[in-house]
């Protein structure tokens, strides 16, 4: 992915040099030529498109967003409630993440989100505990981080 892009912004200079202008337009023509000519000869270059990697990257920062509003809500719902009933607790979530990279961003976007925290992360990294303050059902607490999160992760960095 990082020489895609390094060539890609060799590409853009180029372009940049030979048309005699030196400009952001300039640039940003040269640098979407160089999208078409990396999509062109993909084959030849080891690695996937590296524009199909950078989408996913937004779409994990829209869900982490979306799920930061949505839960931002939750706990607004829950700290203006005349007689708040909520369950906290502690469950052990099971991944799939084996880097310490995938891991440490599961970790931290669930402690970013409200209302959730990640507490520790077993020693074999197969488990993360994490502290909620609104459980209803811990599998489906479980699936629910299992199909955005972790899904999205694993998305990016395979």
């Amino acid at each position: 992915m990082a020489f895609q892009i390094v060539i890609n912004l060799i590409i853009a200079v180029m372009w940049m040099l030979l048309s005699e202008a030196y400009t952001v337009p300039s640039f940003l023509s040269g640098y979407l030529l160089g999208i078409l000519l990396l999509l062109l000869l993909n084959r030849f270059i080891p690695d996937n498109f590296y524009i199909k990697r950078v989408i996913k990257i937004v779409a994990l920062i829209i869900l982490f967003i979306k799920e930061l509003v949505l839960s931002n809500i939750d706990i607004v719902k829950l700290a203006y409630a005349r007689k708040p009933e909520f369950e906290p607790g502690i469950f052990a979530l099971p991944t799939e993440l084996t880097s310490n990279w995938e891991i440490t961003l599961l970790a931290n976007l669930i402690s970013l989100t409200p209302g959730t925290l990640s507490v520790a992360v077993s020693h074999d990294n197969t488990h993360l505990y994490i502290h909620a303050m609104q459980i209803d059902d811990i599998n489906e607490e479980i699936n629910s981080i299992k199909n955005t999160f972790e899904k999205a992760i694993m998305e990016v960095t395979r």
